[in-house]
């Protein structure tokens, strides 16, 4: 997979952002392009405006739903001042793209490239790209890049903030979500409330309805911020991009991949009596391992919280979701798909190793990759004395390994 990141304040994300964005995926034929909000850039004031974890939120629900975006909280996570030599080397480990990484620079940021930390090192070891963001012009750039002939869009984080300060029209420079955000949490006013639109809020019928990928996929991640906790949501959303691009890899619908990977933790925060009782709507009862531990039971309850919900019936996605904790013995190949993605979604740095599986070209059959994955995750569990449930045992037997 080919990957360029884009770097920024995001205070908060703009259209302008997302444009540009979207012109480097069209004019170099990117496969994805990872946002990374900075924690403290060294070169710019954050002292204005939205804290971290907000403009975090403005990117994520900014991009649901497209999987060609991908959103990293690793400057984030380290805080302090970032630099992005660091997050490259970050992104560039864990992510193993296909070539150097593209690193996207405004001209107004290339004018200055010359002091930020390794600058030497960090152009030798990604592709610059330079975007029009203050000129017409190809302004002076003295390290190998690329050109972007991008049209440029008058919108700037500040303008946007100015705006919504004093009151001036400014919903529509920024994304959909990014707005909701801003007026749910009253981001950018002095002194004053924000006034949220209920009518305009993404979240519609909750009992579901049918509806395309795109608006099912939008309401599942809006929704699923309010059930799991940030730290699951990030990693839903790495499962979900990356059983998507498993899937592709295979031919498989990798539409049907990323909606179980982003709900497949949807009912993870419930509470066990709760799980017990949706779980056991499905009818099939509760083993004596899942009532000694409920949290198996996440799954199962995923899968009818799906049904009941969002009226999701596709059987493929319905399993996936239902069976990714213990695995099953005739597991179908979206659920398999979902499996490797959960144990090796780029957040899981323990994973680094079992990813450079996904390098080997040609790929290796579905099933040896599943294999190895599965596996892997037994021998964990067996090394931490963690009972496997029979279902495992039975399919790792399927599988051709041998667990104790």
């Amino acid at each position: 997979m080919r990957l360029a990141i884009l770097g920024g304040s995001f205070n908060p994300i703009h259209i302008g952002h997302l444009l540009l964005a979207d012109a480097v995926l069209s004019s170099f034929s990117y496969d994805r392009i990872i946002l990374v909000p900075a924690f403290q850039s060294p070169l710019k004031d954050e002292s204005k405006g939205a804290d971290p974890r907000d403009r975090l939120d403005m990117l994520l629900a900014s991009v649901a739903a497209d999987p060609r975006f991908g959103v990293d909280d690793c400057e984030l996570r380290r805080e302090g001042i970032s630099y992005t030599l660091d997050t490259v080397e970050d992104i560039d480990w864990r992510y193993r793209p296909q070539g150097r990484p593209g690193l996207i620079l405004g001209d107004d940021l290339a004018a200055n490239f010359h002091r930020w930390k390794g600058a030497g090192e960090l152009a030798s070891i990604t592709d610059i790209i330079v975007a029009h963001r203050t000129s017409r012009e190809d302004l002076p750039f003295p390290y190998a890049h690329k050109r972007l002939e991008n049209p440029i869009i008058e919108v700037s984080s500040g303008s946007v903030r100015e705006s919504i300060r004093t009151g001036r029209g400014w919903e529509y420079l920024v994304p959909p979500g990014a707005r909701f955000i801003i007026q749910d949490r009253a981001l950018y006013l002095t002194g004053q409330g924000a006034v949220p639109d209920a009518a305009a809020r993404p979240d519609g019928d909750k009992t579901g309805g049918q509806e395309g990928f795109r608006g099912l996929a939008f309401r599942l991640e809006n929704d699923l911020g309010r059930l799991v906790n940030f730290k699951r949501f990030i990693h839903s959303r790495n499962t979900a991009l990356m059983a998507w691009d498993i899937a592709l890899a295979y031919g498989l619908d990798a539409d049907k991949a990323y909606l179980a990977g982003i709900s497949h933790d949807i009912c993870k925060s419930f509470p066990p009596r709760e799980l017990k009782r949706m779980a056991l709507r499905d009818g099939k009862g509760l083993s004596r391992m899942e009532k000694k531990n409920p949290a198996l039971l996440h799954g199962r309850a995923g899968a009818v919280y799906l049904q009941e919900h969002y009226r999701v019936t596709d059987s493929e996605i319905l399993e996936a979701v239902e069976v990714h904790t213990t695995g099953c013995e005739y597991m179908g190949p979206i659920a398999r798909v979902l499996y490797i993605a959960d144990k090796l979604e780029w957040g899981r740095e323990s994973a680094s190793g079992l990813r450079g599986l996904l390098d080997r070209r040609p790929l290796p059959e579905l099933d040896e990759l599943f294999a190895a994955v599965l596996n892997d995750s037994v021998a964990y569990l067996d090394s931490r004395e963690v009972i496997v449930s029979g279902s495992t045992r039975r399919l790792l037997a399927l599988m051709g390994k041998k667990g104790k």
